[in-house]
C-alpha cells in the first residue's frame, strides 16, 4: 500500500519513427510484417481472461491482397455475450475498488510495452489487416495509442484533484465513482488507437467494458487485448466479443446493467443504437451514458489570399492519406476562381505521383480500402459522377478489386455545391471540388455551413488575417476540430481533443478530461465534525420582553 500522495508521470507525445531506408526500425518492422504475413493466426473471444474457440469462424484478410488470410476469427454468439456481461459484473467490484494508482499503472505499463517490444507487433497487424502504410500505422497504432494511455492517466489525476470547498467544521469531498453496470464499446476499423481507447478510457475510471471490435480490424484489436493482458489488466475488466453486430448489440442493449455506450462508427449505426436504448429506457438501472463519434463530410475552404502550394499539399494529404478512410479526411473543398488554376495544376501533379499498392512496399502512399462493401460504395459514387452532368473527374476515378480493393486518389470537380459528392459522406479517396466566384465568398461560406449534416473537422486557408477571422466566425458551428492553414486531419492527444457535433457525434472530445468525465458518477460527501445537538435555530427565540 502506498502511504503518500502520488503524482503520475508527466505525459509526453510519443515521437514518430521515420522508417527511412536502412534504419533499424524499418528492418525490424519489415521482419515482423513477414512473420505475421507468413503465419495464419487464430483470433478468439476473450471472456473472464479465457480465450474461447467457438467454431463459428470468419476470415481476416489483407484488404490489399484479399485472397491472403491473416487469421481465422472465432465469433461470439448471444449466449457468449451474456456470459461476457456476467464476467464484467463479477469483475466490477474489485476493479472499481482498486486504487487509482493501481489502475493507472496498468495503462502506463501498456504504454511502455507498446513503445518498446510491442510496437512492431501492433504496427504490422494494423498495416496488414487495415492496409495502412508504415507511417499511418506508426502515428495511429503506436504513437496515438501510447498517447491515449499516458495522457488519460494524467487527465484522470487532474479530475480526481478537482474538489469542492469546505466551510469551517465541515469537510466536503467528491468521489469519482465508476458507472453502475458495464460500458458497451463499439469500435471502428480505421484507427487502432480509437479501438483501444474506447474500452480503456472507461476502464481507467474504474468501469468494466464489453468490447465489440470491427469485423474488418480483428488482428490489431486482438493484439491490443494481448497487450493489455501483458500489462496486468485483470480478467473480466474488458471482455472481447467479436461477432455479428446485431447479435452482440441485442444482448448488450437488453441488459438492465447497460451503463453506457462508447462508440465510433457510422452516424446511422449510432442513431440506431440510440433509438434501441430509448425503447428500453424503463428497464435500465440508470440512464446509460451515450458517447459517440460518427460521420463527417470534412471541408477545406480557401480564401483568395491563400498560399496555393500549401493548399494543394494540404488537400492531397488531407484527402488521400489512409485512402480517405479517416473520420477527419478532407472530402470537399471550396476554392476561389482566382486561385483555381494554380491549385489545380499543383494538386493534379501531386495526385499523379501518389503510388498505390501493397503497404509492405514502403514506396506506396496509399493502400486499399478496407473491404468489398466499402469498395462498392465508393465505386458507386464514381459511377454517379460519370453519369451525372456537372461532374468532371480530373484524376483517378477507376476501381479494381481483382487483387485488392483498390481505388486510386480521385479528384472530382462539381458544378453544384449541393450535389451528392459535395454533401454525402463517401469515406474513401475521393475529393470533391467546388470553384466559387471570388465575390461570392459569403454565399459560399453559407453553403459550406448548411449543405452538410456533419460538423466534425474543417480547415480554412488564407494569408489575410481579417479573412481568417471572418471565415472562422462564419463557420463556427461546422466543425468540432477547426484548422487554420493546415489539413483537417492529424489531431494529437493532449493538443487537439477530438470530436464533432451535429450528425458527427456528441463532441465529448477523446484525448481530454471531457471524455473521461462521462465515465464517472460523482458522489458528494459532506462530513461534519461537530454536528449540532439542539434542533432550535436562533430565530426561534422570542423577542425580548415578549
Amino acid at each position: 500500500m502506498l502511504h503518500g500522495t502520488s503524482t503520475v508521470p508527466v505525459p509526453h507525445n510519443e515521437a514518430v519513427l521515420g522508417y527511412a531506408p536502412r534504419s533499424g526500425e524499418r528492418a525490424r518492422l519489415q521482419a515482423e510484417l513477414a512473420r505475421q504475413a507468413g503465419t495464419r493466426g487464430e483470433i478468439r473471444p476473450v471472456v473472464g481472461g479465457a480465450h474461447l474457440a467457438t467454431g463459428r469462424v470468419v476470415s481476416a484478410v489483407m484488404p490489399h491482397a484479399h485472397r491472403h488470410v491473416l487469421a481465422d476469427a472465432h465469433q461470439a454468439d448471444g449466449a457468449l455475450v451474456a456470459r461476457a456481461i456476467e464476467s464484467c459484473l463479477a469483475a466490477a467490484r474489485d476493479w472499481g475498488a482498486m486504487s487509482f494508482d493501481a489502475r493507472a499503472a496498468v495503462f502506463l505499463k501498456a504504454a511502455e510495452l507498446l513503445a518498446g517490444p510491442w510496437r512492431d507487433r501492433l504496427n504490422a497487424a494494423t498495416m496488414l489487416g487495415q492496409s495502412k502504410t508504415a507511417h499511418q500505422a506508426e502515428i495511429d497504432a503506436a504513437c496515438e495509442m501510447i498517447d491515449f494511455f499516458r495522457f488519460n492517466v494524467a487527465f484522470a489525476q487532474k479530475i480526481r484533484a478537482e474538489q469542492p470547498d469546505s466551510a469551517p467544521g465541515v469537510w466536503n469531498r467528491l468521489e469519482y465513482r465508476p458507472l453502475e453496470g458495464f460500458v458497451y464499446c463499439v469500435t471502428p476499423f480505421n484507427f487502432t488507437s480509437i479501438a483501444g481507447n474506447l474500452p480503456t478510457a472507461p476502464a481507467l475510471m474504474g468501469n468494466v467494458c464489453l468490447w465489440k471490435p470491427a469485423r474488418s480490424a480483428l488482428p490489431s484489436a486482438y493484439e491490443l487485448v494481448r497487450l493489455l493482458e501483458a500489462a496486468g489488466l485483470p480478467p473480466g475488466v474488458i471482455n472481447f466479443v467479436p461477432g455479428p453486430a446485431a447479435d452482440v448489440s441485442r444482448v448488450a442493449l437488453d441488459s438492465p446493467h447497460l451503463a453506457g455506450i462508447h462508440f465510433t462508427g457510422s452516424t446511422g449505426t449510432f442513431n440506431h443504437l440510440w433509438r434501441e436504448v430509448a425503447t428500453r429506457i424503463d428497464r435500465y438501472r440508470a440512464y446509460p451514458r451515450l458517447v459517440g463519434e460518427t460521420g463527417g463530410k470534412d471541408f477545406v475552404f480557401a480564401h483568395p489570399s491563400a498560399d496555393p502550394d500549401a493548399l494543394a499539399v494540404a488537400l492531397a494529404r488531407g484527402a488521400f492519406e489512409y485512402q480517405g478512410q479517416k473520420c477527419s479526411a478532407a472530402s470537399r473543398a471550396y476554392l476561389p476562381r482566382s486561385l483555381w488554376p494554380a491549385v489545380e495544376e499543383r494538386l493534379r501533379a501531386i495526385v499523379r505521383q501518389l503510388k498505390m499498392g501493397d503497404v509492405r512496399d514502403f514506396t506506396n502512399f496509399c493502400g486499399a480500402v478496407i473491404d468489398q462493401g466499402a469498395f462498392r460504395t465508393i465505386a458507386g459514387y464514381l459511377d454517379h459522377a460519370r453519369a451525372t452532368a456537372g461532374h468532371t473527374i480530373l484524376e483517378g476515378g477507376t476501381a479494381d478489386e481483382r487483387e485488392g480493393y483498390f481505388i486510386p486518389p480521385t479528384l472530382v470537380r462539381c458544378d453544384d455545391p449541393t450535389s451528392r459528392l459535395m454533401t454525402e459522406e463517401i469515406f474513401g479517396p475521393v475529393l470533391s471540388l467546388f470553384v466559387y466566384d471570388d465575390p461570392a465568398l459569403d454565399a459560399t461560406l453559407a453553403i459550406c455551413d448548411r449543405s452538410s449534416a456533419y460538423a466534425l473537422t474543417g480547415a480554412v486557408f488564407a494569408r489575410d488575417r481579417a479573412a481568417i477571422e471572418h471565415m472562422s466566425r462564419a463557420l463556427a458551428n461546422t466543425a468540432g476540430n477547426f484548422y487554420i492553414n493546415d489539413k483537417p486531419t492529424g489531431a494529437v492527444v493532449g493538443q487537439q481533443p477530438f470530436g464533432g457535433a451535429r450528425a458527427s457525434g456528441t463532441n465529448d472530445k477523446a484525448g481530454s478530461p471531457l471524455n473521461l468525465l462521462r465515465w464517472t458518477s460523482p458522489r458528494t460527501i459532506k462530513e461534519t465534525f461537530a454536528p449540532p445537538t439542539d434542533y432550535r435555530y436562533p430565530f426561534l427565540a422570542p423577542d425580548a420582553g415578549a
